[in-house]
């Protein structure tokens, strides 16, 4: 589908300037947040020893946790450390007919991890080598370079500081 255009777009504009005047608050007029932050963030996958491999032979998280899902017997739950204290999570659901990966409403759009310099450089080089396709860094998104995991989500490698987006920060 193509991006709105024309008079359409200066709508879809316009009313995201109304937004932002009325929901957006400057850091210092912002109350605090009611919650520490995110404890994990569980995605479905659709093989456990392919999304291991991904997550912590090729990109680096450590697993920390691999056991049945209490809902659903058989099913795997397991976490790799992202940093700062914070858990990427997947099931599985054997027997399941999950249809592929979609960018739908409720769906993930992309996970974006936040990455040294040095570990970004040491990323696009394995990609590289491994001949993973990826766009960025050099489509006017110097700081990012998005691929897809084994079952089809889209992963965006972030060299940002957490709590900076697009060279401001947004968070203290």
């Amino acid at each position: 589908m193509p991006p709105p255009q024309g008079k359409e777009l200066e709508e879809i504009r316009a009313r995201r300037q109304k937004l932002r005047e009325k929901y957006l608050h400057g850091r210092g007029e912002r109350p605090a947040s009611t919650v520490q932050g995110v404890h994990h963030l569980d995605l479905i996958c659709k093989n456990v020893e392919e999304t291991i491999q991904f997550y912590q032979e090729f990109l680096g998280f450590p697993l920390v946790e691999l056991v049945e899902n209490r809902d659903y017997a058989g099913s795997s739950h397991f976490f790799f450390d992202i940093g700062n204290r914070n858990m990427l999570g997947f099931f599985d659901f054997p027997g399941h007919g999950h249809p592929p990966f979609e960018e739908t409403i409720g769906g993930v759009q992309h996970l974006a991890i936040s990455i040294s310099p040095a570990q970004f450089d040491a990323a696009k080089k394995k990609l590289d080598d491994a001949g993973v396709d990826y766009l960025g860094p050099d489509r006017g998104v110097y700081d990012s370079m998005y691929f897809r995991d084994p079952n089809g989500v889209n992963v965006e490698l972030y060299r940002e500081e957490l709590g900076i987006f697009d060279g401001r920060r947004l968070l203290d």
